[in-house]
Order: C-alpha cells, then sequence, then structure tokens
C-alpha cells in the first residue's frame, strides 16, 4: 500500500485493515482510490492559484515570459509563439482601451476556431471586458437575440463571408452596436462596418497597463458562453475567474503536462474546447491544435502531423470517425489520451480498439454548473463515479458536493418524502444531479434576471433553508458507485453537438400564419447519439398541402440553424396537456415516428426537394439510414 493509498483509508476510518483486504471485502475500493489520488492532484494545483489569486490570464502572461518562444497554437501547418499571441492581445487590447468602456463590459465576438478568437479572447481580457462567445451557427432571431441578450456595445466577426452574411442581414436589428470584421479590407465593407485587421496594423503591441484589471476579483466574469435552456433562446452562462482557474488545473487529474499537445477538434465557443483545452494548455504552457472545422477524413492526418498526445472529443466526433472506412494507419499516432464528453457505451470499446487509444478519459459538467465528474479509471459508458469513501474523503464539504436525487419525470420536479425533503437515490437507480454553490466564488449562472437564475435552483433539499444547482439531468448510479448519464429533463435535447430548446425552436414554427400550435420534442435515432427535433403540429385548418409543407421547410431553413430543424412532423389534431395547460410531451417521445404507434400523418425533412415529405413502411428504413 502506497503513503498516499494509506492516507486515504486513515481519513475515512478504514485504515484498521490492509488495503488487500478492503479490495477483497468492497471491490470498488480500487476505483475509489485511482479517482481520489488524481482528484487530490488537481484540487492540490487549484488551491494553489486560487490562494495565489492567479488567474488564466495570469497564467498566460507568465508563459510569454517564461516561454515565449514555444509554439502555444497550431494552425493550417503554420505554428503561432506564446510571444507572437500576446503580441497580438496587445494590440486587441489596445483597440479595445481606446472604446473607453467600463471593466465588465461584454464584448461579443463570433469566430471560428483559429488564431484570432484566442488572440482577441486574451486582448478582450486583458483590457477588463468579457467575450461574449456567440455560436457562428445561428441566424435570424437566434442571433439577434444572442447579440442583444449579452448587451454588448461592440461586435467582432471573425473572417469568413458566410458569418459576415449572417450579419448584414440583421444589421437594422441591431443598429447601436459597433461592429469590426476580421479578414477584410475596408475597401471591401461598407462604410458602417470597420476592418479589424487594418485597425490593428495601426495599433502597437505593447503591454496594456493592468491597471484596466484593477480590482478583478475571482467572482469577476471573463466570458459568457450561450447554452440553451428550458426557456427556450440561448442564454449567456457566465465564466468567472474561479471557475476559469477551476478548469485550467482539472487535467493535473491525468498528468497534462507543457510536453503535451491538445487536439481541439470542436468549437471554442463551446466549455469543453474554451475551458479544457485553451485554459489547460496555458496553465501547462503546452501546445494546443487548432482546426477551423472539425472533418472526419483529415482528423487522423492532422493528429499525426502535429504529433498530437491529447485528443479532445464529443461522443458524435467519434461516431464520425468511426464511420471513415478502415485504414492501416488508423492506431499509428501519438495520442496517449482521449478526453471529452458524450462518448456512448456502444461505440466506446471500438473507437478505442480500433484507433488504439490508450486511455479515454470521460467526464460530465456544464458551462453554468457549479460541479463535474470525470472518469479516470476507463470504466466504460461512465462519466464519474460517487460513493461513500469520495464523500468522506473528497466532498465533505457541502459546497463542492455532487449528489443524485429521485426525480418524477411526469411532474419535473424532484420527489420528496413526508417531510418535504429531497430524496437520495440509491444504487442501481436514476435520479436529477445536483451540485453545490460555493458562495465565495458565485456571480450567477446566466447574465439575465434573477428569475431566470433561480430555475436552475431546488432549495429545501436535505435540510431547511439549503439550496442546490440543479443540472437539469438524469444520472444511472451502479451496485459499484459508477455514474451513467441518462438523459436530460425539461425543453432542451442535444443533437449534433448542440443544445437544442424545444421552446426557441416551437416559437419559430408557430409564427406561421397556418399553424395553431406546436409541440417540440427530441427522438432517438438508431445509430446516432443524442435526440433528434421532431415537431407535433396543429394546422389551423385540417389539411396538409404540399405548400404548406414547403412553407414549414423555408422557414425552419431560414430561421434555425441545421441542427436545430425537426427532422420529423407529425401533424395531429389535439394534444394531451397537463393540469397547468401545459402541452405534455412524454406520450410524444414514446411514439417517436413509430408508424406502427402512430396513425397519425408523418412526415420527414426531404432536403433534396426542399420540402417534408410522407414517412411511410415503403420509405421508412431508407430515410432512417439516410444522412438527415
Amino acid at each position: 500500500m502506497s503513503k498516499q493509498q494509506r492516507a486515504i483509508l486513515i481519513a475515512s476510518g478504514l485504515a484498521g485493515a490492509g488495503y488487500a483486504a478492503w479490495k477483497s471485502w468492497v471491490p470498488w475500493i480500487v476505483d475509489d482510490v485511482i479517482t481520489i489520488q488524481a482528484l487530490i492532484k488537481a484540487m492540490k494545483q487549484i488551491g494553489q492559484h486560487i490562494s495565489q489569486m492567479r488567474t488564466v490570464l495570469d497564467m498566460f502572461e507568465d508563459d510569454v515570459v517564461r516561454i515565449p518562444k514555444k509554439t502555444f497554437i497550431i494552425f493550417d501547418d503554420k505554428q503561432y509563439t506564446y510571444e507572437f499571441v500576446d503580441a497580438m492581445a496587445n494590440k486587441v487590447a489596445n483597440l479595445a482601451a481606446s472604446w473607453k468602456l467600463p471593466r465588465d463590459t461584454p464584448v461579443a465576438m463570433m469566430i471560428e476556431n483559429e488564431p484570432a478568437f484566442v488572440w482577441t479572447f486574451l486582448g478582450l481580457w486583458k483590457a477588463g471586458l468579457i467575450g461574449a462567445l456567440i455560436n457562428y451557427h445561428l441566424k435570424a432571431h437566434s442571433l439577434i437575440h444572442s447579440i442583444k441578450v449579452s448587451e454588448a456595445p461592440v461586435l467582432i466577426i471573425g473572417s469568413g463571408d458566410d458569418h459576415l452574411r449572417s450579419i448584414e442581414e440583421i444589421l437594422n436589428d441591431i443598429p447601436n452596436i459597433k461592429i469590426y470584421v476580421q479578414g477584410k479590407r475596408q475597401i471591401d465593407l461598407p462604410s458602417n462596418l470597420l476592418s479589424m485587421d487594418e485597425v490593428l496594423l495601426r495599433t502597437l503591441p505593447v503591454p496594456l497597463c493592468k491597471v484596466h484589471r484593477k480590482g478583478t476579483t475571482m467572482r469577476s466574469p471573463i466570458l459568457y458562453i450561450y447554452t440553451s435552456g428550458t426557456t427556450g433562446l440561448p442564454k449567456p452562462a457566465i465564466v468567472n475567474n474561479a471557475k476559469a482557474v477551476i478548469a485550467s488545473a482539472y487535467w493535473q487529474a491525468f498528468d497534462y503536462s507543457e510536453n503535451d499537445i491538445v487536439y481541439a477538434a470542436s468549437p471554442l465557443y463551446h466549455g469543453v474546447s474554451l475551458a479544457l483545452c485553451l485554459f489547460n494548455t496555458i496553465e501547462r504552457g503546452a501546445t494546443i491544435v487548432l482546426r477551423r472545422k472539425f472533418s472526419a477524413r483529415h482528423y487522423w492526418e492532422d493528429v499525426r502531423k502535429h504529433k498530437v498526445t491529447v485528443i479532445q472529443y464529443i461522443g458524435e466526433l467519434c461516431r464520425y470517425l468511426l464511420r471513415v472506412p478502415e485504414n492501416e494507419l488508423d492506431g499509428v499516432h501519438n495520442v496517449r489520451m482521449a478526453v471529452g464528453n458524450g462518448l456512448r457505451i456502444d461505440i466506446w470499446e471500438e473507437f478505442k480498439t480500433r484507433f488504439k487509444i490508450p486511455r479515454i478519459i470521460e467526464f460530465f459538467s456544464a458551462s453554468e454548473g457549479t460541479g463535474g465528474l470525470f472518469n479516470v479509471t476507463g470504466k466504460v459508458g461512465a462519466v464519474g463515479r460517487m460513493s461513500p469513501l469520495m464523500k468522506a474523503v473528497i466532498f465533505r464539504n457541502k459546497n463542492s458536493q455532487m449528489n443524485f436525487i429521485k426525480f418524477d419525470n411526469r411532474t419535473e420536479e424532484p420527489i420528496r418524502d413526508k417531510n418535504g425533503r429531497c430524496i437520495m437515490i440509491k444504487p442501481g437507480e436514476v435520479g436529477i444531479v445536483i451540485s453545490g454553490i460555493n458562495k465565495e466564488f458565485y456571480s450567477g449562472f446566466y447574465k439575465g434576471s434573477k428569475e431566470m437564475n433561480e430555475k436552475k435552483l431546488i432549495r429545501n433539499v436535505f435540510e431547511e433553508g439549503d439550496c442546490w444547482f440543479s443540472f437539469g439531468d438524469l444520472m444511472y448510479l451502479d451496485e459499484n458507485y459508477n455514474v451513467y448519464f441518462r438523459d436530460r429533463t425539461g425543453d432542451t435535447f442535444r443533437w449534433k453537438s448542440e443544445n437544442v430548446s424545444t421552446t426557441e425552436v416551437a416559437d419559430i414554427i408557430s409564427r406561421i400564419p397556418f399553424i395553431r400550435d406546436v409541440n417540440v420534442f427530441g427522438v432517438s435515432i438508431p445509430g446516432e447519439d443524442g435526440r433528434a427535433g421532431m415537431a407535433a403540429i396543429i394546422l389551423k385548418e385540417n389539411q396538409i398541402t404540399a405548400d404548406k409543407l414547403r412553407t414549414i421547410y423555408s422557414v425552419c431553413e431560414k430561421e434555425l440553424p441545421g441542427y436545430a430543424r425537426p427532422l420529423f412532423l407529425r401533424f395531429m389534431t389535439e394534444f394531451i396537456v397537463t393540469q397547468t395547460m401545459k402541452n405534455r410531451k412524454v406520450e410524444l417521445v414514446e411514439e417517436g415516428y413509430d408508424l406502427e404507434k402512430v396513425k397519425d400523418p408523418l412526415y420527414f425533412i426531404d432536403k433534396k426537394n426542399k420540402t417534408y415529405s410522407p414517412l411511410t413502411l415503403e420509405n421508412y428504413q431508407g430515410v432512417l439510414s439516410s444522412k438527415l
């Protein structure tokens, strides 16, 4: 037994017997010790940064002094050093300072995965401003909302004609925002848009005085990451210095080091790529590889070419990679670890074996959340573990605990006992995951109203007056205290790596004049991760026509990003409603697009003909096997 293993047993009061004896009596203790040892390494590093008030920006600036010539970013076969990225960030900071905005003012960013994203974000941070990270896939109403809700007086658009076109289409709806465009000359832009490239050419790369960051604390917000929720449109989740520091050191749990090279495949406006890949790279002084857009065909070429040692994934990404024809070079690489979330149990072993991944680290968290889980033991399908021993050793403080309580899917409320208290699940049961709230570092979950933040809270859980954050996710706890993701509650589902708000989609479709009511929900498709969108529709006049189907398709194509468009339609004459007059989804989800269960007319999205076409027994299998 190692010293650390014995210390763990002593701390939990289990040291009376040998480690080997405990392994035979309680087999899961082995996984507990492995997990606790990993978490202690991460928590020790986090504690040092917090005690020294050392932010991720401080870490970056220390890297610039310590390793100025080291490659920080690899992009399009070009290498960008810490020193160069800092010089560009200083230019952005000096430009931002010229706007004379108060500290903590948001600035909207709509930039793809490229070095300009990193130095723009860091430059705004140096100037004491907040980066509001806009999803560049958004269009029309959702895009207008995301920009407006940030209350940003300035918008920075990255290179790419598609993004510029999306903004030009809504200029009349955001009239008071100063807009900078990257990758364009001023002569090629309308007079009301500014070329950021030309402005930066005239800006010196000298460091900005840190007086602009004076008064910054661990509670100070540094960025907004947008998330969709039960209230509908995207909401800006607040990430403050404390949350960034915690994320930046979490990879110490598996010894991420300055010698590692990580490949960030998902968009940087997502918390996974930004808070985990980028921040951990900065914390260690490592290297990050960026690609503008994910490509399954070129993925392993990039990994081999750049000698990547850590890959970041989302479940869907792994499935896309497995669809690429097998190649004799599949297992030829330097990858020692894959880190991510959403890797489904049905492809876990296949992904690990085919591509010869030595270790997979699956995790669970949320941008607005107050806790997280890591599976460092390699248990297939698990997102982490939470045992009595772990609570006794690591999570003694309620503020850092994660618990799982019984939940009623029909009422969408926690189940409570006769005293009004929530009930902890037992091994073998499913419950909603909640986490404690550290008030010392709390600065809100979302930028928005008090009511918006209140919806993420569950009160009087275990005692009168206590308060917990609700992730809105259902988890299964097995007999060995491994935790598995089961499903999302409420009105949000996940498709193509994005959260889709059913309320937002329903709001768009319900504006069509001939539609009386609409109920949107997620349905499973065999062989696909997440849930695809489906809309149940009631027409004002109960007659389905070709023109109506084309109109629904056209509106969805114009107003919604691709991942949010319903793949199936069901036309009904009435909905089942709750006692509070809310449309029920449970039965609709259970029946889905099953032709044996559903007698109402069903339609599927027909991109070739730009309409919705009838789903029949004859085309059913062909539709499901096609790339909807």
